[in-house]
């Protein structure tokens, strides 16, 4: 299986219409940035799957996918290849 490690983007403290979040409403966002990619993935039919993404990338991944791991004191998601969803330009 193939792996991404995710930066997760901080958490809104503030809706759209102007209203602050206290800490526990705030939602954990599904979107961060590529800090590595790990190797290509092997399929049982011997065909390779390339990381669909590179370092720096800034991605949206399914809400419940990935683990969460601590490095360092910072917090970073390992998500599976197929658990990314898009990714954002700009």
């Amino acid at each position: 299986m193939g792996y991404v490690l995710v930066e997760p983007s901080e958490a809104e403290t503030k809706t759209a219409s102007g209203i602050y979040l206290p800490e526990g409403a705030q939602e954990k966002p599904a979107q961060g940035v590529v800090v590595a990619c790990g190797d290509d993935m092997v399929m049982e039919n011997g065909k390779v799957v390339k990381c669909p993404v590179k370092v720096g990338d800034k991605v949206v991944y399914k809400k419940w996918g990935g683990d969460e791991i601590k490095i360092d004191g910072v917090e970073y998601k390992l998500v599976k290849f197929d658990d990314l969803m898009a990714i954002l330009e700009g």
